[in-house]
């Protein structure tokens, strides 16, 4: 029995109208989330939770995607604990785009268990066993529409459910045959590979610092998201060289180590906490940031899927 793609179609673009004048005033995005409820939100899994920390002693928080790049988060995995990436570098900052580390060498042996050519994990579906409910925010584009699956920015392919010649919004319908693949919005990481069939080990990891450069979607391995201190990142200097590469080696950006939060104690474990996607706050959220008010004198009416700003809070004991 064939498996289907859930789609939860609950806040289209076209279904973002503006609030009548004689409604009660709007909701903002910050009144959404500071009613919601602690049902509202999910935990980042500590497995889940890099900690990456650089020469200066900046950190930097990395969320893992698993359900997307099962093998290559595993293989993110294998080398935080086996220490590798501890001593690597930024070696690439180019502007409006991304800024990448690894061994600068690229001849650091790989530690025992790390899968050297992963298969090419660049979208989850037809699915199998697994059912993912999907918000929608927007369609066209590079994708048929865009929205969120378990908290990730994905587009997809599927079409709009339609009943005699229109299409229908805010149902739930049922796609067996549709694929979604994450989208590089702001601060996704991804894994830097060679001329296909190269799919990267993760030894070599990139985030984005720009515009969303969707012509990479579907083409390179997803594998997260920083959470929480990229502007150590974003703010270095940019590369000189062809890409945006550091041209000397003293430009080369030391990081000191790299760690699962699982591996720390758990008193020092960092905890982070994101809101979920799947749900009627979620919904309310998405329609507040398309129909901004205040200072804003012409509302959008729509949101893109990147510019959602997805609520990310650090959990404070």
């Amino acid at each position: 029995m064939k498996h289907a793609l859930l789609l939860a179609l609950f806040a289209p673009a076209m279904a973002f109208a503006q609030t009548p004048d004689t409604e009660a005033t709007p909701e903002t995005p910050s009144d959404v989330i500071a009613a919601a409820t602690a049902a509202d939100w999910r935990p980042i899994a500590p497995e889940n939770l890099l900690v990456m920390t650089m020469g200066s002693g900046a950190e930097v928080f990395i969320e893992l995607a698993p359900d997307f790049a099962r093998v290559h988060v595993e293989n993110i995995r294998s080398l935080a604990r086996a220490g590798w990436y501890d001593g690597i570098s930024v070696n690439r900052v180019q502007d409006n785009y991304v800024v990448q580390w690894g061994d600068a060498s690229g001849e650091k042996p790989l530690p025992e268990g790390v899968v050297e050519q992963p298969p090419a994990e660049y979208h989850i579906g037809p699915v199998g066993r697994d059912r993912f409910p999907l918000t929608v925010v927007s369609r066209g584009g590079y994708t048929r529409f865009s929205g969120y699956v378990r908290g990730w920015p994905v587009g997809t392919t599927g079409t709009w459910p339609t009943r005699r010649g229109r299409r229908i919004f805010g149902i739930v319908a049922t796609l067996g045959d549709e694929r979604a693949s994450l989208i590089h919005c702001y601060g996704m990481v991804g894994v830097g590979r060679g001329n296909n069939p190269d799919t990267g080990t993760g030894a070599e990891l990139y985030t984005v610092i720009g515009h969303a450069p969707r012509h990479l979607d579907r083409n390179i391995a997803l594998v997260g998201r920083i959470v929480e201190g990229i502007e150590h990142l974003s703010s270095l200097p940019r590369g000189t060289g062809p890409l945006g590469f550091y041209e000397e080696a003293e430009q080369r950006v030391p990081i000191a180590t790299m760690r699962l939060a699982s591996e720390l104690p758990e008193a020092d474990r960092p905890r982070f906490q994101v809101m979920r996607t799947d749900t009627e706050t979620f919904r309310r959220y998405v329609h507040a940031r398309a129909n901004r008010t205040g200072w804003f004198i012409r509302p959008a009416g729509a949101v893109d899927v990147c510019n959602v700003n997805l609520p990310i809070r650090r959990v404070v004991e």
